[in-house]
Order: structure tokens, then C-alpha cells, then sequence
């Protein structure tokens, strides 16, 4: 029987597990690493960073959208074991969470976290559940960026799904990058194309997200995200009418991207 995924308020974590080590020479560590894995594989680059320990403790943040089971897959035929992070900003689609109740149990991942951002800091800067309206950014961060890094405070690094086809700050992503946090940020898949995607999908027979074939080719919450026509931008649907691109859990160039996050988590992102 499948393992219930464990639910936790992210202040009530202890950063422990987290090596210290100086940025100047984790950025070198990053810059040696891309350049070793310069033409190896998503499947290479993964199993050197969970089996061989090159870039210390690490955990898979998904958000189980469209592309996500590639990802979870691949990582869970090198070990089940590994911390996976699913951040419900209790605004998704309800397909989203069934979803991932099923790709957990079909993959076997044994060791699933939801996190949530904490009630009262909600109540307190969100009190109406508008702020997605007027603040998108601020929202984000309340919801998404300022649980997660609470999460991930006792990582050294953490693994993502971003690709280089999807555009924007993503198309010159390197396998291996440092966060704003002085984190190692992995990108197994940079290098993949949505037909590497789809072929992965297709030959290990993984359950597809229920709203891709209804025209949402990105997703993230409800009230933010919409179909798109058939060979549009796959994130032309997210925060439409919004100049905003990325939810805040990304950085570019290891900065926070400027915005009006703090002032609705109370200085936290």
C-alpha cells in the first residue's frame, strides 16, 4: 500500500542536512559540473547527482502539471526514496490534485511532502483570496515561494522540470545553476524538446495530466491560468493580461526577480 505523503506547515521545519558551503566556490562547483555533463543525458546528469552525491542532499520540487511525470519517472527508477515537494497553493485545479494523487501511487514515490503556506500569514495578507487580481507577484510569493523556501531549507539543492524550449528566462538553462539561496538548482531535462518529452511519456506509458488534452498545455492555479490555441506559447495561458511570466520560485541569474512580494509575506520570499 502506497505511503500517505506527509503534510507540513513549512515554519515548523529545521533546516538540517544543508552543507555550508561559500558561493564563489559553489559557483565554480556549478561551472565544472556543466561543463563534465556538457553531452551527457538527463538520465546520466540525475543519477551521478542521487547516486554519486556530487551536489549534496537534494529534493525534486513538482508542481504534477503537464510535463511532470517525465521527470518524477526518470528520478524514481534511480530511487523511489527521493524527497519530492508539491506546493498546493489551495487555488489548483482539482484534476491537479487527483493527479497527483495518482502519478505518486503509479510511481511509487515513498517519500511525497505537501507543503502549504502557513493560515494565518494567508488570513492576514490575502484575507478575501483576491490578491491573485491585483498583486500576482505578491500572491505567488505568499502561496508558492515563501513555503518553499521554508522547505527547503535543509537542502543543498533541489531538482526541477524547466526545459530550454519553454522560452524566456528558461532558454539558456544549464543543467546545473545556483539559486538566489545559494542552493544548487538541477535541470535534468534543459535539454529536452517537447517531442523528448512526449516520446518518454508515450514509451513508458505515463498517465497524462487530464487537462492537456483540454487545451492547457501549462498549469498552474485556477484563477491564473487558461487554454491556449493549438501551437501557441505552452505558457501563453498563464497570468494572461499580466506582464509576468514565472511564479517567483525561479530566479534569474540567481536573483529575486523585483516585485511586490514582500510587503504580502511580511519580508519572507
Amino acid at each position: 500500500m502506497q505511503p500517505e505523503p506527509s503534510f507540513i506547515l513549512p515554519d515548523k521545519l529545521s533546516p538540517k542536512g544543508r552543507s555550508a558551503t561559500r558561493p564563489s566556490s559553489l559557483r565554480q562547483r556549478t561551472t565544472a559540473l556543466n561543463t563534465r555533463f556538457r553531452h551527457h543525458s538527463a538520465t546520466a546528469v540525475l543519477r551521478a547527482a542521487l547516486s554519486e552525491n556530487i551536489v549534496g542532499n537534494l529534493a525534486l520540487v513538482s508542481s504534477f502539471g503537464a510535463e511532470s511525470v517525465a521527470l518524477l519517472h526518470l528520478a524514481s527508477m534511480i530511487d523511489c526514496d527521493i524527497p519530492v515537494i508539491f506546493i498546493d497553493t489551495e487555488m489548483l485545479f482539482t484534476e491537479t490534485l487527483v493527479y497527483q494523487q495518482e502519478v505518486a501511487e503509479r510511481l511509487g514515490l515513498r517519500n511525497l511532502t505537501i507543503i502549504r503556506a502557513d493560515a494565518a500569514q494567508t488570513n492576514r495578507a490575502d484575507p478575501k483570496g483576491m490578491l491573485h487580481k491585483t498583486a500576482p507577484d505578491a500572491c505567488c510569493a505568499l502561496r508558492k515561494s515563501a513555503p518553499l523556501e521554508r522547505s527547503l531549507a535543509r537542502y543543498d539543492g533541489w531538482i526541477t522540470g524547466r526545459k530550454r524550449y519553454q522560452g524566456g528566462a528558461r532558454a539558456a538553462l544549464e543543467f546545473f545553476e545556483v539559486d538566489a539561496q545559494d542552493r544548487v538548482k538541477l535541470n535534468p531535462l534543459a535539454h529536452w524538446g517537447p517531442v523528448d518529452t512526449a516520446a518518454y511519456m508515450d514509451e513508458n506509458r505515463l498517465p497524462r495530466h487530464p487537462l492537456v488534452a483540454r487545451g492547457y498545455p501549462s498549469i498552474g492555479c485556477v484563477p491564473c491560468t487558461s487554454s491556449v490555441t493549438q501551437g501557441a506559447d505552452p505558457r501563453a495561458g498563464r497570468w494572461q493580461g499580466h506582464d509576468k511570466s514565472e511564479c517567483g520560485i525561479h530566479f534569474v541569474d540567481g536573483r529575486v526577480v523585483p516585485g511586490p512580494m514582500a510587503a504580502a509575506t511580511g519580508g519572507e520570499t
